[in-house]
């Protein structure tokens, strides 16, 4: 009787460390790690110069003269240098005419490119890859974009296919966010790459709205793709472990869906219309993504004070402004800002909402006037700045903030798991940024315009 006991209680107790382990590895494998990332730089027959831009916008004979000196005036104030780059079909002319072959040419460029460099850099070989998501809002052609890397990398017949489109320059945490759950919903390790970029060639707008030319002036070729993983076993090579994430969506608004959308002008000419109430969208959506965010990053000591504020502001207005979470400071919970490049005066009017320095929005300022605006992929474009800087310390937290068209505000915070000292992409040009002053080639050519 003892004997069985014994017995009985020893597999008792052997049941009871199994589901222990299993539990733990479980929780351990809902963690998601940034292994690391690669970001896509074109050749540099494709840089826009003063004189490229000028020739580019003077083809368009629909344009008076006003249109001209609007169009120059955006470019000047842009915050853009002579390094951004232009897909090749715009360069050679065929901006009204660009091709299917031209779409899937621009991206394959950037795609492949990025993720040859990637499976060099980490070792990683395509049939390791258990999941694949792309990030690619204005091209969604059939088969889909997974569908032409699978076939490019012989990806394996198991492997779980995602593609992201339309869901504009917020994307990145989107994909994240997909990913991360994958990994919650996943028992086994799990090997996730994801391709992010924008299609330039085919969405250029040739036509004569305002709202439509202004995308011209900041958007701008480029991409990343980057590998995240759930296996603890890969954790001592891991760039940064996720630590919240989070989304906000003001569709339901019609204000809010209609500010940026792509539509059609006066003469059926498609082009991505930027309205005169975008920037109230970006406030609200903005506002409501902080007072989400906050309680995630911020020590308890500086929740309770700004929630004083809060509630005390609230009072006050008698009725409850949203963008009085403006007031939020992170800095006591944040060391690194990687702040969406969607312009100079948005990139200028966050840091004034988080009351950040001037060093702290240095890595989105010389992101916008080294890339461009290039949609879902410019907070990578922000983190390799800082990390050909060294800035990245074992131990940072760095937050992610962008904004999409829907309207969409989604931020996403990082812990640094190592110091990271990886030149990558900006490796050829760092040593230049910043600049004492930073020399605008197209005000230098093109500044009459402000005085017109």
């Amino acid at each position: 009787m003892e004997l069985l006991w014994v017995i009985s209680a020893t597999i008792l107790l052997h049941c009871l460390i199994h589901l222990a382990r299993t539990a733990l590895d479980r929780r351990r494998r809902q963690q998601c790690y940034l292994l690391d990332y690669e970001l896509y730089k074109p050749s540099d027959d494709r840089k826009l110069s003063t004189q490229l831009c000028k020739a580019i916008i003077s083809r368009n004979l629909r344009l008076s003269l006003p249109d001209l000196r609007f169009l120059l005036k955006v470019v000047v104030n842009s915050g853009i240098s002579e390094e951004t780059y232009a897909p090749r079909s715009v360069i050679l002319g065929r901006e009204e005419c660009p091709t299917l072959a031209d779409a899937r040419d621009e991206l394959d460029d950037a795609l492949f490119s990025a993720l040859d460099a990637l499976f060099r850099r980490t070792a990683i070989r395509p049939c390791d890859v258990d999941l694949l998501v792309v990030n690619v809002s204005m091209f969604s052609p059939a088969p889909s974009l997974t569908a032409r890397i699978v076939n490019r990398y012989k990806l394996r017949e198991d492997v779980r296919t995602f593609n992201l489109a339309g869901m504009g320059c917020s994307a990145s945490p989107i994909a994240v966010d997909l990913v991360n759950n994958a990994f919650r919903a996943t028992p086994q390790a799990t090997l996730a790459v994801v391709v992010t970029s924008e299609s330039i060639a085919p969405n250029w707008y040739c036509g004569t709205d305002k709202s439509k030319m202004l995308g011209n002036c900041l958007f701008r070729c480029g991409g990343c793709a980057f590998v995240l993983t759930n296996d603890p076993e890969l954790r001592r090579r891991a760039k940064m472990r996720l630590r919240c994430l989070v989304r906000t969506h003001i569709g339901a608004s019609d204000e809010a869906y209609q500010c940026a959308i792509q539509t059609e002008d006066e003469d059926g000419r498609v082009g991505f219309h930027l309205g005169k109430t975008l920037p109230k969208a970006a406030v609200r959506a903005f506002a409501e993504n902080l007072q989400r965010l906050a309680p995630r990053v911020l020590p308890p000591v500086d929740l309770a004070n700004y929630a004083l504020r809060h509630w005390l502001t609230r009072w006050l207005a008698k009725g409850g402004d949203p963008a009085a979470a403006r007031g939020i400071s992170l800095k006591s919970g944040v060391e690194h800002f990687c702040l969406h490049t969607g312009g100079a005066a948005v990139i200028e009017a966050v840091g004034r909402a988080l009351g950040l320095t001037k060093y702290d929005v240095e890595p989105a300022r010389m992101a916008l006037h080294r890339w461009g605006n290039t949609s879902a992929s410019s907070v990578w474009y922000v983190l390799g700045y800082m990390e050909a800087k060294r800035r990245l310390r074992r131990g940072d937290r760095v937050l992610m903030l962008s904004f999409g068209a829907g309207f969409k505000c989604n931020s996403c915070m990082w812990e640094v798991l190592r110091h990271l000292n990886d030149g990558g992409a900006w490796a050829d040009c760092i040593h230049r940024y910043p600049p004492q002053t930073l020399v605008n080639p197209f005000l230098k050519q093109f500044g009459w315009v402000n005085e017109a």
